[in-house]
């Protein structure tokens, strides 16, 4: 008996948790369509940044105008794509640097294709 007992809490506890995590889904509903939004839209313009530079060295203007993105957003993804090792600072040329592809990025792409 004490058994049944217990297998009832323990179904009614999970039937709480379910109704929470339920709950919790449709109020974080719009919020999460619009994180999932922004990531794809991050992921589009990296990918056209890595385009860009695949197979040159570009500066950050020209790197922008290629993409087609602003040169503040540009900037921010380049320091990040930098950060993590998937462009590589090259020689300066004015007062810009030039930046490239990683050989890791590179053959890292050849690989997902």
């Amino acid at each position: 008996m004490e058994n049944n007992d217990k297998d009832k809490g323990a179904d009614k506890a999970k039937e709480a948790k379910k109704a929470a995590m339920k709950e919790l889904r449709v109020q974080r509903k719009t919020l999460i369509a619009a994180a999932s939004k922004i990531m794809k839209e991050q992921k589009k313009d990296i990918k056209a940044i890595k385009n860009f530079l695949n197979g040159q060295t570009a500066t950050i203007p020209e790197i922008a105008e290629g993409a087609e993105l602003p040169k503040d957003k540009t900037l921010w993804y380049m320091a990040t794509l930098k950060k993590y090792g998937q462009i590589v600072e090259g020689p300066k040329e004015g007062v810009f640097f030039k930046y490239f592809l990683s050989e890791a990025d590179k053959s890292q792409e050849k690989a997902e294709v």
